[in-house]
């Protein structure tokens, strides 16, 4: 009788833990259903901008980059414009406030810090409610140096256009003149994908750019010491003036803030930017074991402009390494690496060689004896050396443009013989015509004369 009980009472204990591992295992594809279908529009964007393709992975043996909630970035090395990581690097994204390096790079190429910068009407009454500003008032006036630090720092939309008409009207010109600087500037450095139409980023259909283009932005500003002076600052006062009254305001790029979370020790400079248009937008400058970096990240969906960052700069600075060209070329048509402007140096992938490297030589037309060589790897450009050449390569060389010299001096030797024979051809011709007209003339003379007998 007990038997049966304690069989009774393991059979029930069996079936309802059954029944229970059963219902957990069947329960669970329903749920994951459920969350599927109640991904909000926002999810589904950040989702599909976490898996769209980076470019450089589908390169073969190029270290594989991290995906971002980006739609576009860029790792771009300073000293080379070397490539590290492209995601849909020049597609036309809008900039928002990161606009304004580019504000500050023509200003700082164009004017003083000590330049006097006034606050007209004009850079005052654009402004709607909710735009970032720090109150300036018309009338105002402020050095070029503060109202840096103010277009920088607190991403003040007023500073920044009374940078522009002020450096335009210092120069001579105006507002629109500055505007006209900065697209010419981009040009220059590079950049094929941008239009600028205004100083601050506020939302505008004809105002775009690419992370290829700012990044090459981000790469001139290098040049000028004074913009990391103003994008390191914590926290920054305008005084009090006559003609001002006091403005405090504080840093807003929160990888340049020790008591931030989102603090990157190697991080040295950059410019935060968001519009609804052009969602978050980052520009970071970085550096770490003697590698300088700029990192760019357009249209980031949800909290994650910083972590993306974050990853694409730790891939630049753990997956590349400096290759001196110096010891590296075997070329016997190099006779040494001269050291300059030209880096002398390639930003080599982990896993790929050095002999791996595409390599072109063009020669120096303006100095004899030197060129420029430049590295690439399917397609991305990896750095550049300038060299001296060999003494086998001169001799070699010279005598081909010799020979080129000599065929080119036949050529034109020909080209003067054709164009003489030509010219005789002409006169012949015109002389023949003139002959027959007087014959002719003759002709009608004796014909007239008949008659009038």
């Amino acid at each position: 009788m007990k038997r049966s009980r304690w069989t009774l009472i393991i059979l029930l204990s069996l079936a309802i833990a059954f029944t229970s591992v059963f219902d957990t295992v069947y329960a669970a594809e329903p749920e994951e259903k459920n969350a599927s279908e109640e991904e909000t529009p926002e999810q589904k964007a950040e989702r599909e901008a976490y898996e769209m393709p980076v470019q450089t992975n589908e390169v073969k043996k190029w270290p594989k980059g991290p995906s971002t909630y980006g739609e576009a970035g860029i790792v771009m090395d300073v000293g080379t414009g070397a490539i590290l990581y492209a995601k849909n690097i020049d597609e036309h994204e809008y900039p928002a406030s990161i606009t304004k390096v580019l504000t500050a790079l023509v200003a700082l190429e164009n004017g003083q810090l000590t330049d006097e910068v006034t606050f007209t009407h004009e850079s005052i009454a654009f402004l709607q409610p909710g735009d970032s500003s720090i109150g300036m008032k018309e009338g105002d006036v402020v050095s070029l140096d503060e109202a840096l630090h103010a277009t920088l720092l607190a991403s003040a939309n007023e500073a920044a256009y009374a940078v522009g008409e002020s450096v335009g009207r210092n120069a001579g010109h105006d507002y629109s003149w500055f505007l006209e600087q900065m697209n010419a500037r981009c040009r220059e450095l590079g950049g094929e994908n941008s239009n600028f139409a205004n100083t601050n980023g506020l939302h505008d259909e004809n105002h775009y750019t690419c992370a290829r283009d700012m990044a090459l932005i981000g790469r001139e500003l290098f040049k000028h010491p004074e913009f990391f002076d103003i994008v390191q600052t914590l926290n920054y006062t305008i005084p009090a003036t006559d003609t001002c009254e006091e403005h405090i305001f504080q840093q807003k790029h929160k990888m340049l803030m020790p008591d931030n979370s989102n603090y990157y020790e190697y991080a040295i400079g950059g410019k935060t930017g968001y519009t609804s248009d052009a969602l978050s937008t980052l520009i970071t400058m970085a550096e770490k074991d003697g590698i300088q970096l700029v990192c760019v990240v357009l249209r980031t969906h949800g909290s994650n402009i910083y972590s993306d960052t974050k990853n694409l700069l730790d891939y630049g600075f753990n997956s590349f390494k400096k290759e001196e060209v110096a010891g590296a070329e075997k070329s016997k048509d190099v006779e040494e690496i001269i050291e300059g402007d030209e880096g002398g140096y390639v930003m080599l992938p982990d896993g790929i060689d050095f002999k791996d490297l595409d390599m072109k030589l063009k020669a120096d037309e303006n100095v004899r004896g030197e060129a420029v060589l430049t590295y690439s790897y399917k397609g991305y450009a990896l750095g550049s050396a300038r060299v001296k050449l060999s003494k086998s390569y001169i001799k070699e060389h010279s005598a081909k443009i010799k020979a080129a010299g000599t065929n080119d001096k036949k050529e034109k030797s020909s080209k003067k013989k054709s164009i003489f024979a030509a010219a005789v051809m002409v006169a012949g011709v015109l002389i023949l015509v003139f002959y027959i007209s007087r014959i002719i003339k003759k002709q009608r003379r004796r014909r007239r004369r008949r008659r009038r007998r």
